[in-house]
């Protein structure tokens, strides 16, 4: 088991001088997406979903590392009484290429979206109860859990899911 742990970490300690660059989702790149979700999420996504990123323009975009797709950033603006929150659908990456700033450099994307448009009231996503990961990695921009939602994962267990918001005004 450690022997495991050290070459692990000597493998992402490798990866650490590459070139994390940001771009468009393109219908000529969409199937990169659609493969990228499969790896890296418990959930599948249907093809409105993908219709919907098509159109998104800077709130989905796919993370190169060294000019290989390793993730992406997907988000809608949802508006409802007076209140206009982003919604970050997917933010992920692939196991190997964690842990080298890519989620950062997107979130960091995304907060940035929204602080340029400076319309929004928060931003908020779901995380499944033991992505203890996922859940530390938000909080350390500001994310609070200010909810839990109980069975709204289908198909997964545990099929819980924590509400995380940051909260802009």
């Amino acid at each position: 088991m450690i022997e495991n742990c050290e070459k692990e970490t000597t493998y992402s300690r490798s990866y650490k001088s590459g070139k994390i660059e940001l771009g468009d989702v393109t219908p000529h790149n969409i199937r990169q997406l659609k493969r990228l979700n499969q790896f890296v999420f418990p959930v599948s996504y249907n093809d409105k979903f993908y219709k919907d990123i098509l159109v998104a323009g800077e709130l989905a975009k796919l993370a190169y590392y060294n000019d290989i797709v390793v993730g992406a950033v997907c988000c809608r603006v949802d508006a409802f009484d007076n209140c206009r929150k982003l919604y970050i659908m997917t933010l992920g990456c692939l196991a190997p290429y964690r842990r080298l700033g890519i989620g950062t450099k997107m979130l960091e994307h995304i907060l940035n979206y929204v602080k340029e448009d400076g319309k929004f009231d928060s931003i908020f996503l779901h995380v499944q109860v033991n992505n203890d990961s996922a859940i530390e990695f938000y909080k350390k921009f500001g994310f609070d859990i200010v909810e839990t939602k109980n069975r709204y994962y289908k198909r997964i267990e545990p099929a819980d899911a924590h509400v995380l918001e940051k909260f802009l005004k």
